[in-house]
């Protein structure tokens, strides 16, 4: 494949980049700092918000950065100040490595935010006394190492058998995330319908009906995270396989590829925007944070001005 063929597309996909990877550190960090400072959250969800935070900052941090110096090492393989075969390895290496981590640390994660959402309604009462924090944090830290495991297990077998090994882990995380967002959708609609058969019992039944709301609430948010993430990941699987199974090289597909990819960047800048819009008690600590910004920068503006 030649370099110039696919030159728009790299020039576009760093300018693309350049921009999401701006959003995806900004809004991360915000976001992260107002988990943070929600007292009400409970800390099993909180630690697995947290945890899917960090892996879109280091998105943004990270993984697009070197992607767009990849980028740009390939655009120069045809200019007196070529880059070395060595030195493109090396960036191309980094960066797959990098991608791999956080992508499998967000693929995790959202199936964990999705199970946690699970038990805490079909455990009910006993939610709280088998989902420790000292548990979910060995969750969150599990994650991330099987995620650093899987992005490194490719220096040591057939590239080939890694790839199917981690489409394989993908489809099936894809697979049961999505039955355990159908079985927390049956469950909320069930206890809702079984709250409105026996309103005769109002305090109890009020103070149920409070506690289902909170639960659907929290449900609908991992609901639309793993929405999200299917809509930004899919396309780049299925363009993986199709280039597996048929074997095409052609500039179509590698052009293909670049978009999908930057689409499944993308995915780090929309989650914080799902945490505030479903999230009320996220979304006012992040509009109580701006706001105090703000103010601060305009006291200051004003004690300038009298200086």
């Amino acid at each position: 494949m030649e370099t110039k063929d696919l030159h728009s597309t790299y020039i576009a996909n760093c300018v693309f980049n350049a921009f999401l990877s701006y959003t995806a550190i900004m809004l991360n960090v915000v976001t992260i700092h107002a988990i943070r400072k929600t007292v009400s959250l409970p800390k099993p969800l909180k630690t697995f918000l947290l945890s899917l935070g960090v892996s879109d900052l280091g998105v943004g941090l990270f993984v697009q950065p070197l992607y767009i110096g990849h980028l740009v090492m390939k655009l120069e393989q045809n200019t007196e100040s070529n880059p070395t075969f060595n030195t493109i390895s090396i960036a191309s290496i980094a960066y797959s490595t990098t991608a791999y981590l956080f992508a499998f640390a967000s693929l995790f994660g959202v199936m964990a935010l999705s199970a946690d959402r699970f038990l805490a309604i079909h455990l009910h009462l006993r939610y709280q006394e088998l989902v420790t924090h000292k548990r979910v944090v060995a969750v969150v830290i599990s994650i991330w190492v099987l995620s650093a495991i899987l992005s490194l297990v490719a220096f040591t077998n057939s590239e080939n058998i890694v790839d199917v090994i981690r489409a394989i882990i993908g489809a099936a995380c894809i697979i049961i995330t999505a039955f355990l967002n159908y079985k927390i959708y049956e469950a909320v609609r069930r206890h809702a319908n079984q709250i409105q058969a026996f309103q005769v019992q109002q305090p109890a039944q009020n103070g149920e009906m409070a506690n289902v709301g909170r639960l659907k609430k929290s449900a609908v948010t991992a609901a639309y995270v793993y929405l999200v993430f299917l809509v930004c990941y899919l396309p780049k699987s299925c363009t993986s396989w199709i280039k597996a199974i048929t074997h095409e090289s052609s500039t179509d597909i590698y052009v293909t590829e670049h978009y999908v990819l930057t689409l499944v960047f993308l995915n780090s800048s929309l989650n914080p925007l799902i945490y505030c819009w479903k999230m009320r008690h996220i979304r006012h600590n992040v509009i109580n944070m701006f706001r105090n910004a703000f103010s601060c920068s305009t006291e200051e503006r004003v004690h300038e001005s009298f200086r």
